[in-house]
C-alpha cells in the first residue's frame, strides 16, 4: 500500500473503521478501562466490577482484546485452575485515550440525558 495514499473511513478494509468497529463495540472499552485499575484482574473479578455483563459476552470481549493485542491472559498451573488478565503496552498506550472519553463522558452526561429526554417528549 501506498504510504501516501488516503484511505477511505467508508471502505471495509480501512484500518481506523477496522479498529473502531472492534473497540466500539459495548464492552472493549469498559473492560480496558476496568482492567486498568489494577495490575492484573482474576475473571471473577472482572466479572463482579462489570456486573451486567454475561460470562459469554466478557469471555468473547477479553478473546477478542486479547487476539488484538491489548490484553494478556496468563494461566496458572493450579487446582483449580487460575487464569488472570492484565493490559499490554498497547492497551497502556491507548488509556490516555480512553480517560480522556471518560471524562469527556462525565462532564457531558447531564446534559445529554437533558436533551435525550426533551427530544423524547417532542415524540
Amino acid at each position: 500500500m501506498d504510504r501516501t495514499m488516503i484511505l477511505d473511513a467508508y471502505d471495509p478494509q480501512c484500518p481506523i473503521r477496522n479498529i473502531l468497529a472492534r473497540l466500539g463495540d459495548k464492552w472493549s472499552l469498559l473492560v480496558l478501562y476496568t482492567l486498568s485499575q489494577t495490575e492484573r484482574m482474576r475473571f471473577g473479578d472482572l466479572r463482579r466490577a462489570v456486573p451486567d455483563i454475561s460470562q459469554k459476552m466478557l469471555t468473547t470481549t477479553l478473546r477478542t482484546l486479547e487476539e488484538d493485542g491489548f490484553v494478556t491472559r496468563t494461566i496458572y498451573p493450579e487446582v483449580p485452575p487460575r487464569v488472570e488478565y492484565s493490559l499490554t503496552a498497547r492497551a497502556f498506550s491507548l488509556l490516555p485515550h480512553i480517560q480522556s472519553l471518560v471524562a469527556w463522558a462525565k462532564e457531558n452526561m447531564e446534559p445529554i440525558i437533558r436533551d435525550r429526554k426533551k427530544a423524547a417528549g417532542s415524540r
